[in-house]
C-alpha cells in the first residue's frame, strides 16, 4: 500500500512506552515490547523532546524503522524521522523517505522524498506525501510502475507519471490526475484521470486491457472487458465488442464459488443477420437475436460423490466461427465432444478405493454442414458402475453394471442394460514366467426399435476364458538397465457374439491399437464383442539410462479363429488377423520427447497409420509438432488423410519471442489455421501482435485473415496468457 501511515508508529511507541529498551538493555524483550537501538539517546528538557541519533532502529510487532535521527516532541505529540528513513513491514513492503513527520495518533503527517516497494510488484516514487485524517494519502509528482528497477538510471518498460495521486486506504484505490503512460520512457497516452486498485488489495472491479485488431470478416474490432468483483465468491466480466462491418456483440463471463463446488458461465449475445466471410449480410437472412453459451459446474455431495453439468449451445451453426469465439473444444464434464459438435451433459459420479460409478444425461448439437440434429441421440442416461473385490491369494474380481438409453426424433431408438463379472489372478511361475489367467462373463439386454431392427428386443450372454503369459528378461548395466518382455495372450469366447439386430452406437469410431493389444476383448465398448478364439503375440522393451533417458517400444499382432462381419477394416479386427501395431517413445526429459503410434499392413508391412508427437525445449526453442497419416484402405471415407500441427516459440532475446502455430491439411493442400506473432515480456508487461489466417471454407465462411494486438501491465489489470491462439 502506498502509505506512510506506519512510518513513525514504531518510533512513537518506542520513545513513549515504558517497555522500550535501549542499546545497552539486558532484559529479554517480550512479544509486546518495543526495541529501540541507537548510538545516542538524549532527553532535551528545553523543548520537552527525546532525540535518538546514529543508526536508529525501532522494532515493534514485526515492523522495523531505520533512520539517522528520530525526534519525539512530547508537547506537540509529533514524531520526526530524518535521514535515510526506511520502514520494513511484515508483509515485505519497503518504504523510504528523506524525512517523515507524523502525529503520535498517526492521523496526519508528511514525508519528503517518498518511495515504496510492494511485495506484489508495485513501486512508486513521489516528491512528497501528505497523510490526512480518514486514511487519505496525497502524493505529488508521482511515478508508479511494477517493473524491476535495478539502477537509478534504469528506464522501466512502462510507468505512470502523474501530477498528483491519491490513495484512499478505505476503498484501497489509487487515483491519478494528469497521468501519462510511458512505454520505454516515451509518453504514449495522456489520461486526465485514471484509477486502479492498490496492488496489495483483494480483487477489485475495473476495466481490463482490451482485445483489438483487424479481420477480413468483421473489419476492425475492439472488445473492452470490465471486471466486476461482485463478492468474495463471485465475479463477472462484461466484454462488449464493436465491429466495423457488423453489429456489436456482448460477451459475459461469470464465475461463482460455493462451499461445495464452482459454477462457470461464458455467453454472448448479438442482434444481427447471418453474414459471409467478407462481412456481407446474406440476402435470405434477417436480423435476430443470436447467442452462445458454454457453462459448467461441479459440486461435491460427500467425500465420495459429486454431481456436475456442462452446457454447450449456439444459436446457429457458424456463430462461433463468425465471431471467433474460443472454448468449443474445452472439456465440461465427464465426456468430450467431437470437433464441431457441441455436447451438453449432466452427471453424477462416485468413487472410493474399491468402487466407481457414473451416470450421465447427454445431448448433442451438430455444427457441421449436413448435420441433422434430429438424428443425434438424446442419451437418458448412460450409466456405469464397477465394484472391485480383493480375493487375496485367489486374485482380483469385479462386478460391472452398465446401461444406455438413446432416443432420436429421426432414426432408431435403443435401450441397453448389461451386467458382467471379471476375474483375474497374477502369479509368478518357476523360472520367472508371469502368468495371469482371466475369466469374464457378461449379459446384455437390448430393447430395440422393431421398425428398424426387425425385432423388439435381443438378449445375449458373452464370455471369455484365457490367460496372459510373459517372460521378462532384465539386464542391469553400469549406465543402462534393459527390460525385454515377450508377451502372449490367448482367449476363447462365445461364437456369433454380434447379432445384426443390435445397433452399433458406442463402437462406430473404435480402432484396436497397442493399448488393447493384450486385452481379451479387442473392443473396449459394449455394442461389439470379440468372440471365438483369439491369440496375441508381442514384445515390450524398455531401456532406462542413469541420466534419466528412457526408450520404450511395444509391438504385436492379433489373430482370430473365425471372421466376424461386424468388424470392418477400420477397426483393425477384420478377418482372422489384424495389422501389426507398434508404439515407441524416446524421453530425454524436458529437452526432447518423441512418441509414435504405428499400424503396419499385415501383408506387405506398408504403413497404414502414423501418429507421431514431438515436444522439445532446447536452448531458446520450445514447442511441439504432431504428424498423422492414415492410408485410404483403413479410413471410413475411403480417402487418404494426412496433416501436421505445429506450435513453437523461439526466444530471440531474453524478452522478445517469435511464436508460430500451424495446422496443415497436407492431403487437401490447405492450412486450417496458421499464426505468427511477436511477443515482448519482461515480468511486468506483455505485448503481443499476432497475425492469423485460415484457408478453410465452411459454407459461406472462409478464408479468413486477422491481426490482433494484446497487451497487459502487471498490477494494472489481468496479466496476459503465454498462449497464442
Amino acid at each position: 500500500m502506498i502509505s506512510f501511515r506506519s512510518f513513525a508508529a514504531a518510533t512513537a511507541l518506542a520513545l513513549s512506552m515504558p517497555t522500550a529498551i535501549a542499546q545497552t538493555g539486558d532484559e529479554a524483550p517480550t512479544e509486546e515490547s518495543v526495541v529501540l537501538i541507537a548510538d545516542n539517546l538524549v532527553e532535551n528538557e528545553a523543548d520537552n523532546s527525546i532525540v535518538a541519533e546514529g543508526n536508529v532502529e525501532a522494532s515493534y510487532q514485526g515492523r522495523t524503522l531505520r533512520a539517522d535521527k528520530v525526534i519525539y516532541n512530547r508537547d506537540t505529540n509529533k514524531v520526526r524521522a530524518i535521514g535515510n528513513v526506511v520502514i520494513l513491514d511484515p508483509d515485505g513492503t519497503q518504504r523510504f523517505a528523506e524525512e517523515v513527520e507524523v502525529s503520535s495518533n498517526l492521523s496526519d503527517g508528511y514525508a519528503v522524498g517518498f518511495a515504496v516497494r510492494m511485495p506484489q510488484g508495485g513501486r512508486a516514487v513521489a516528491s512528497s506525501a501528505v497523510r490526512q485524517e480518514g486514511g487519505v494519502n496525497s502524493l505529488d509528482q508521482i511515478v508508479y510502475t511494477a517493473c524491476e528497477i535495478c539502477d537509478a538510471d534504469d528506464t522501466p518498460t512502462w510507468a505512470l507519471r502523474a501530477r498528483r495521486a491519491v490513495l484512499n486506504e478505505e476503498s484501497q484505490m489509487i487515483s491519478y490526475r494528469d497521468a501519462v503512460l510511458e512505454v520505454g520512457g516515451v509518453p504514449v497516452f495522456y489520461l486526465p484521470y485514471f484509477a486502479h486498485p492498490d496492488p496489495s488489495s483483494d480483487r477489485r472491479s475495473g476495466f481490463l486491457f482490451p482485445d483489438l485488431g483487424l479481420s477480413t470478416t468483421v473489419g476492425a474490432f475492439y472488445q473492452q472487458p470490465y471486471y466486476w468483483a461482485i463478492s468474495p465468491s463471485q465475479e463477472l466480466t462484461i466484454a462488449p465488442a464493436v465491429y466495423e462491418r457488423v453489429n456489436p456483440l456482448l460477451e459475459l463471463d461469470y464465475s461463482k464459488r460455493f462451499w461445495s463446488g464452482q459454477l462457470n458461465i461464458n455467453t454472448s449475445f448479438t442482434y444481427e443477420s447471418l453474414f459471409d466471410g467478407d462481412g456481407e449480410r446474406l440476402a435470405d437472412s434477417e436480423d435476430s437475436l443470436r447467442s452462445h453459451i458454454f457453462a459448467d459446474g461441479l459440486f461435491s455431495l460427500s467425500r465420495e460423490w459429486a454431481w456436475g453439468f456442462g452446457a454447450e449451445r449456439a444459436s446457429d451453426d457458424l456463430y462461433l466461427n463468425r465471431y471467433d469465439i474460443d472454448g468449443e473444444d474445452d472439456q465440461r464434464g465427464l465426456y468430450v465432444g467431437q470437433p464441431r459438435r457441441l455436447l451438453s451433459q449432466v452427471f453424477l459420479v462416485g468413487q472410493d478405493e474399491n468402487f466407481y460409478s457414473e451416470t450421465s444425461f447427454l445431448a448433442l448439437q451438430g455444427l457441421r454442414a449436413g448435420d441433422e440434429n434430429a438424428e443425434f441421440p438424446i442419451v437418458t442416461p448412460i450409466a456405469y458402475s464397477e465394484r472391485l473385490f480383493d480375493l487375496g491369494a485367489y486374485g482380483l474380481a469385479s462386478v460391472e453394471a452398465s446401461a444406455a438409453v438413446l432416443n432420436r426424433d429421426t432414426g432408431a431408438d435403443s435401450r441397453r442394460v448389461s451386467l458382467g463379472v471379471d476375474w483375474s489372478r497374477r502369479t509368478i511361475l518357476p523360472g520367472g514366467i508371469v502368468a495371469e489367467p482371466f475369466l469374464d462373463v457378461r449379459t446384455d439386454y437390448y430393447d430395440l426399435d422393431e421398425e428398424v431392427s426387425g425385432q423388439d428386443n435381443e438378449t445375449r450372454t458373452l464370455g471369455s476364458v484365457g490367460a496372459r503369459i510373459s517372460y521378462p528378461f532384465i539386464r542391469r548395466g553400469e549406465n543402462v538397465d534393459i527390460l525385454v518382455e515377450p508377451l502372449i495372450m490367448g482367449a476363447w469366447g462365445v461364437s456369433d457374439a454380434n447379432d445384426t439386430s443390435i445397433p452399433i452406437e458406442d463402437s462406430l469410431l473404435y480402432e484396436a491399437d497397442y493399448t488393447t493389444l493384450f486385452e481379451p476383448n479387442g473392443v473396449g465398448n459394449y455394442d461389439l464383442y470379440e468372440g471365438d478364439g483369439r491369440l496375441t503375440a508381442g514384445i515390450s522393451t524398455r531401456a532406462r539410462w542413469r541420466n534419466g533417458v528412457e526408450l520404450t517400444a511395444v509391438a504385436g499382432r492379433r489373430w482370430r479363429s473365425e471372421e466376424d462381419p461386424a468388424f470392418d477394416r477400420f477397426s483393425n479386427l477384420e478377418g482372422t488377423s489384424s495389422d501389426w501395431v507398434a508404439f515407441s517413445s524416446l524421453d530425454l526429459g524436458r529437452p526432447f520427447r518423441l512418441e509414435t503410434n504405428l499400424r503396419f499392413d499385415q501383408d506387405d508391412f506398408q504403413v497404414n497409420r502414423v501418429d507421431a508427437r514431438l515436444t522439445a525445449d532446447i536452448w531458446r526453442v520450445r514447442g511441439g509438432v504432431q504428424y498423422f497419416q492414415i492410408n485410404e484402405d483403413i479410413t471410413r471415407s475411403g480417402q487418404r488423410e494426412e496433416g501436421v500441427a505445429l506450435d513453437a516459440l523461439f526466444e530471440l532475446t531474453d524478452n522478445v519471442s517469435l511464436v508460430y502455430s500451424r495446422l496443415r491439411d497436407i492431403e487437401d493442400g490447405f492450412d486450417t489455421r496458421e499464426g505468427v506473432g511477436l511477443r515482448y515480456t519482461d515480468g511486468c508487461s506483455l505485448f503481443e501482435i499476432v497475425y492469423q489466417r485460415s484457408d478453410q471454407r465452411d459454407r459461406e465462411l472462409g478464408p479468413n485473415e486477422s491481426i490482433r494486438f494484446r497487451f497487459s501491465l502487471l498490477t494494472l489489470g489481468e496479466f496476459g496468457s503465454q498462449n497464442v491462439d
